[in-house]
């Protein structure tokens, strides 16, 4: 193995043992000198000069509208980063948290603890604020970590790492360990770092994640990509599905909880099509079929559909699981709806925009997951943990 990655490797699991003797207020205090460490004058200027290096050279390659917003930091940004580490600070601990307490047929005394996973490494493109959204989470949760993200923002990338390194200093400085060197050899390395990885965790398109799940010999937990839909059903209230279609497109497009297609009860059909366009005058492209497609851009697909099962099985078909909608002022429908869709948020007369840790409350997440185990939906703290038996006897042995 490489001995850079594997050095890494070595530092973030030596790490644990620092990092396992902090109580919660020490953690929070850590995290609180990173959070003012970020917003330092001379911090915040250097991870937008930093920042603009990445923005030139994607520009320069010609990238989209769409990856450019990914890839920026902007001052409105960074706050948004420092919020989001105070909020992670602000949650409870999940470490150490009693789960069940009981006695077996046998008298052992049983209990049942959460603690943290280990070492997390997580593999992202494009946007850096993961790096400091990833690194604050898997700290609270008693966690070191091993961050890679991709060549476009490794300028990015290096100037929040250090600032968190600096911030929590000495050997605790390894709970957040940033891989430099982006080659895609040291990727393949990190994959199969199964003396070090408890569990690797990609944020990226959907090329990443199937690289690394064909690849990686260490459990993947993946943020799932978002070909999200809102059904319009024949008895919504119309101005109202504009407006959540128009939040949950236009918002920020660029996004996995972004809708990419919209479809619409027959009996309404017409009339909101007229509606719709009115509204938009021509600022998103309207298609048919496409459903398989995640656009990330102004594009949005369209289909008619005769009923509400309809609007479902197609859901259940090209959707990725990730957040779903239905405008309707039918309960039944509502609840039909919620009840039969197959994904990680399902909404009624709300905008998909939402689903997302710091609105949800559990502070940065690590991603969005579309799977069922262990993590699905914004992954926050609780979902960077596991739990151990502790068993409690009095010389019994088994008969």
């Amino acid at each position: 193995m490489n001995s850079y990655i594997h050095g890494l490797g070595a530092k973030a699991k030596a790490a644990r043992k620092t990092l396992a003797l902090l109580d919660t207020a020490q953690k929070n205090a850590a995290l609180e000198q990173i959070a003012k460490s970020l917003l330092e004058p001379q911090n915040r200027e250097l991870i937008k000069a930093e920042n603009a290096k990445d923005l030139e050279l994607a520009q320069t390659a010609g990238k989209s509208a769409a990856y450019i917003d990914r890839l920026t930091l902007n001052d409105s940004r960074i706050d948004a980063i420092v919020e989001g580490v105070r909020q992670v600070a602000a949650l409870p601990d999940p470490v150490g948290v009693i789960l069940k307490k009981y006695s077996n047929a046998d008298g052992l005394k049983l209990t049942k603890k959460r603690v943290p996973l280990g070492t997390i490494g997580i593999i992202f493109e494009s946007r850096p604020n993961v790096t400091v959204d990833a690194a604050v989470l898997c700290f609270k949760s008693g966690n070191t970590c091993i961050l890679r993200g991709g060549s476009d923002s490794i300028n990015s990338n290096k100037a929040l790492a250090n600032i968190m390194r600096e911030a929590l200093g000495g050997q605790l400085q390894d709970a957040v360990c940033l891989v430099e060197d982006t080659s895609r050899e040291v990727a393949a390395q990190m994959m199969k770092m199964r003396e070090y990885l408890d569990v690797l965790i990609p944020r990226g398109g959907e090329g990443l994640k199937q690289i690394v799940l064909e690849n990686s010999t260490i459990p993947v937990i993946f943020a799932g990509g978002g070909i999200c839909h809102v059904y319009v059903d024949g008895s919504a209230d119309l101005d109202m599905a504009v407006s959540i279609v128009d939040n949950a497109k236009t918002q920020r497009p660029s996004v996995c909880n972004a809708i990419e297609t919209v479809l619409v009860h027959e009996s309404v059909a017409e009339e909101f099509r007229a509606k719709l366009e009115k509204h938009w005058s021509g600022k998103v492209e309207i298609i048919e079929g496409e459903y398989e497609t995640e656009f990330l851009e102004l594009k949005l697909s369209w289909k008619t559909v005769k009923s509400i099962d309809e609007a479902i099985e197609h859901i259940n078909t090209y959707g990725t699981t990730h957040s779903e909608c239905i405008v309707t002022k039918c309960s039944e429908n509502a609840a039909k709806f919620q009840s039969q869709v197959d994904a990680a948020a399902v909404y009624v007369n709300a905008s998909t925009r939402f689903t997302d840790g710091f609105v949800f409350g559990l502070g940065a997440e690590i991603g969005i997951t579309t799977q069922k185990l262990h993590a699905r939906g914004p992954m926050g703290l609780e979902e960077l943990t596991t739990y151990k038996y502790l068993i409690n006897g009095e010389g019994q042995i088994r008969g």
